[in-house]
């Protein structure tokens, strides 16, 4: 059988075919991410796997109904290759708000135990096709009416203290889509962790856009934000401009400034970005970027793309196994010698690691670093 790593790498590029379809009950279509993806618990870790995209229809891996003990089989060209769990369906979500709102509509449960919620479902670069980030879905399950346009700080916070009572969450994102103004969404953030802060003892993650001011920074900070995510998505000027024209006119010199201001407020190693890997970047690209975020203490989350469906990139190719593990080998080893492993982090789409096989990677080289 493949080792951990290796398991978690194929699946999230090839994803996979479910036999039973109640297995898919709370798998996510559309959105802000994980997209069309199911989570499902690998022995001591629990991942995102692609369900509904067009790489998964024709996956080689078939995972078969739960068994009396609640274990399935994953099966690749029929050989068993490894024993999967489905996390249980999040008790909040029966729930709903005074005025009627599903909380399942206001946040999500994402791994098993990890919050996340689009703050704003809305976003100024999505509404314009030759602005819109080509990979993104934000608007779709607004579209679907399985969200809406703004959570208010008070459904938050009433949803966030449900959702540790009730499920025992231990961290919660909160995203936004860019809205009109030089905050880049910082102000809804700040505003949104001030009333969750205030209701529950929860760590938080805010992703945004690079604000124009840096003093953005410690005011997220202060509303009780204890992570930032600025996210580059791609790495090289030409796979920007293609990919995501709109959000391509914030300059890389732009994030990496206000990267260096945010380490210093919320610390190495609490800052993040997220890259998608597989839209045109190579590896020597990815990785000469993850070299210089490292040393910065700003962790480098790389996932592998995933195609969503009625995006304009939905035909576009998964990236291979081989091409991830080519980056994310060495860029395990590159994070544990700054010292700034997912496990650090105190809240955030790098902590919980479900999207990427990047952890256990890193997991290896401290493993390695304790035994030679």
């Amino acid at each position: 059988m493949p080792d951990t790593a290796t398991l978690i790498n194929d699946l999230q590029t090839h994803g996979m075919r479910l036999v039973d379809p109640r297995a898919g009950q709370d798998s996510r279509r559309g959105g802000a991410g994980p997209s069309d993806h199911k989570a499902v618990t690998i022995g001591d870790r629990t991942v995102m796997i692609p369900v509904h995209t067009a790489p998964s229809f024709d996956s080689p891996f078939l995972v078969e109904a739960p068994d009396a003990t609640g274990a399935s089989r994953v099966l690749r060209d029929g050989d068993e290759v490894a024993q999967v769990r489905f996390p249980t369906r999040a008790k909040f979500y029966q729930l709903k708000t005074a005025d009627g709102i599903p909380y399942s509509h206001i946040a999500t449960l994402h791994s098993k135990d990890v919050l996340a919620t689009t703050v704003l479902q809305t976003c100024i670069r999505y509404e314009s096709r030759k602005k819109t980030c080509q990979f993104c879905s934000i608007g779709q399950s607004l579209a679907a009416g399985r969200t809406i346009a703004h959570k208010s700080p008070a459904q938050l916070a009433e949803v966030a203290k449900a959702a540790v009572e009730l499920d025992g969450v231990t961290h919660m994102v909160l995203t936004t889509g860019t809205p009109p103004g030089k905050d880049r969404g910082a102000k809804v953030l700040c505003e949104s962790a001030a009333a969750i802060k205030a209701a529950v003892d929860l760590p938080l993650q805010g992703q945004c856009e690079p604000p124009e001011d840096d003093n953005w920074h410690q005011r997220m900070f202060d509303a009780g934000i204890d992570t930032l995510g600025m996210h580059l998505e791609t790495v090289t000027p030409e796979v920007r401009a293609r990919v995501m024209p709109g959000k391509a006119t914030v300059p890389l010199e732009k994030y990496f400034s206000s990267f260096a201001a945010a380490v210093k407020v919320f610390g190495r190693g609490q800052v993040s970005t997220y890259i998608l890997a597989g839209l045109g970047d190579t590896p020597e690209a990815i990785l000469e970027m993850g070299e210089k975020l490292c040393a910065m203490g700003v962790y480098p989350f790389v996932v592998p793309f995933v195609p969503i469906s009625g995006t304009p990139l939905e035909s576009h190719p998964a990236p291979a196994p081989e091409f991830m593990a080519s980056i994310l080998r060495p860029l395990g080893a590159m994070i544990a010698r700054a010292g700034i492993e997912s496990s650090k982090m105190k809240a955030g789409c790098g902590k919980c690691g479900a999207c990427s096989a990047l952890a256990t990677y890193e997991k290896l080289n401290i493993l390695g670093r304790a035994t030679a």
